[in-house]
Parts: structure tokens; C-alpha cells; sequence
């Protein structure tokens, strides 16, 4: 068993890669541009909504309060009718970008620290360079994609979309477990 501790190195090399590969898959490469759809008269909808002043969070319409109201005709003939929509209301104004950036890399570290953890536990000192790098790589890529899964089985988010996050959740375990097979200490 490795301690912990004596893997910060490679828990703060990979967190660095992958806010930089991150940075370079959102910025550069451009393939996550069609993940949200534009509404037709943009400008209708937001002057409709704006009179309702609502507060940054997340909203669900429909919404009924129980699982029998869901069965209810007047509940019924409200999503028959529609729009049926979830969705995310964000401050007003120009995104500040930093807090959310300062987020990712430290979920990166933490990341980091649930794959040193597993493979700490899984492989002791002086391991073939392929055993760190299956456990850390499997643990990376659980963390970076399947929770995202949801979204698509729920939330009715494009597979499309989810593929995308997961491909990109590939790349950030793979760099991930190199950097582990790389610098684990000896």
C-alpha cells in the first residue's frame, strides 16, 4: 500500500493537464458549439420571461407537487399542451468565468485524489506502469463521465451531447493515468 500523501505530485500534474486539455477542448477545437440550441425569437422569449424576475436556479415546467397530481386530468392536459421545458436560470450580466474555472481544477484535484486513493489501495510501491495506470484510468473516467449519464436518461439531455462529455472525460482519465504511471513513486 502507498500512502497517500505521497502522491500529491501526480495528483497536482494531472489536475493541471486537465484544466489545460479542457481548456484547449472548449476554446480550440470547437465540437461542444452545438451542444445547446438557440430558441426561435430569442428576443420574444426573453422579453416573456423577464416580467416573472426569477431568481438563478433551476426550474421545471410543468411541475406538480406529488406523483398523484401527475395523474390528475388538469396536470395531464398541461403537458399535452405544453412546452414542457427544465431549465437553468443564470445571473444576469456577463459570465464571470473565474470561480467556475477555480471549480473545475480543484474537482480535477479531487479527481486526482479519489484515483491515487483507489490505486493506492490496489497496487503497492514499485508497480508495472500498465497496473497504475488501469486503476487510476478506470477511477478517472468515472468520475469525469458517468454521473453525466443522467442528464441524458432524466433530463432528456442530447446523447449526442453526453457522447461528446464522455469522449472528453476519456482524454482527461488517459491523461490522468499517464501522469500516475509516470511519476508513482518507487
Amino acid at each position: 500500500m502507498v500512502p497517500i500523501l505521497s502522491l500529491w505530485l501526480p495528483i497536482l500534474v494531472a489536475g493541471v493537464l486537465v484544466f489545460v486539455a479542457s481548456s484547449l477542448i472548449h476554446m480550440v477545437l470547437g465540437y461542444h458549439n452545438s451542444d445547446f440550441s438557440g430558441v426561435p425569437n430569442e428576443a420574444g422569449l426573453m422579453d416573456a420571461l423577464r416580467p416573472f424576475n426569477l431568481s438563478p436556479g433551476e426550474y421545471i415546467f410543468p411541475k406538480c407537487d406529488s406523483m398523484k397530481q401527475m395523474g390528475e386530468p388538469e396536470f395531464v392536459a398541461k403537458m399535452e399542451k405544453g412546452p414542457m421545458a427544465f431549465m437553468t436560470v443564470l445571473p444576469n450580466g456577463t459570465p464571470k468565468m473565474g470561480g467556475q474555472l477555480l471549480q473545475w481544477f480543484v474537482y480535477s484535484l479531487i479527481v486526482g485524489v479519489f484515483a491515487a486513493y483507489i490505486a493506492s489501495r490496489a497496487v503497492g510501491p514499485s508497480p508495472e506502469y500498465l497496473d497504475v495506470f488501469r486503476f487510476t484510468g478506470a477511477t478517472a473516467f468515472f468520475c469525469y463521465t458517468v454521473a453525466g449519464w443522467q442528464a441524458s436518461i432524466w433530463y432528456k439531455r442530447a446523447w449526442s451531447t453526453t457522447l461528446k462529455n464522455t469522449f472528453d472525460g476519456l482524454v482527461y482519465a488517459l491523461l490522468t493515468a499517464g501522469v500516475f504511471g509516470w511519476l508513482w513513486p518507487s
